[in-house]
């Protein structure tokens, strides 16, 4: 079988993916990705002493506003009520940093995989804005999707 990209016509025109015919389906989606910081950052971070507030709380919330508001922001996203929507943010001192992950859960016809990506996109972008006055050099990495459930090409991870 070989692959195509489903958003692209015969032609080549981009279009949205007609979905009325699929089945209406629970589906998951996990992503995640970090922001690799000083460890100083970190630390003010850490001890909530960012003078824009709290950057995690802040960086949650807005990834969950940005999951509901993805078809607004990928112009070929079927726009979907989502059941669920969790971001986690952890500290990594290793990195140093933070580690944002995402999942997202919806009973429809298409899946969720770029609302559990913006929502971790937004999240990273969210840390950048409240720290970058103590750290311009942060940087974004490693988004990406970690596994998909639900719908007719079934069960994806990347640990497979």
């Amino acid at each position: 079988m070989k692959a195509h990209l489903t958003h692209l016509s015969e032609d080549g025109r981009a279009e949205m993916v007609d979905v009325g015919d699929k089945a209406v389906t629970v589906r998951v989606a996990v992503a995640s990705g970090c922001v690799r910081m000083d460890a100083k950052t970190l630390r003010l971070i850490l001890d909530g002493d960012m003078k824009k507030g709290d950057v995690i709380a802040t960086a949650r919330i807005a990834g969950v506003m940005a999951a509901k508001r993805t078809s607004d922001l990928i112009p070929l996203c079927h726009p979907l009520a989502l059941s669920k929507i969790a971001v986690d943010i952890l500290p990594d001192e290793e990195l140093p940093g933070l580690r944002v992950r995402a999942m997202a859960r919806v009973e429809a016809k298409t899946g969720v995989e770029m609302e559990a990506l913006t929502a971790v996109s937004v999240s990273c972008l969210t840390i950048y804005d409240m720290a970058k006055a103590v750290d311009r050099g942060m940087t974004i990495s490693e988004i990406r999707l970690e596994a998909k459930s639900g719908g007719a090409s079934g069960d994806w991870s990347s640990n497979t």
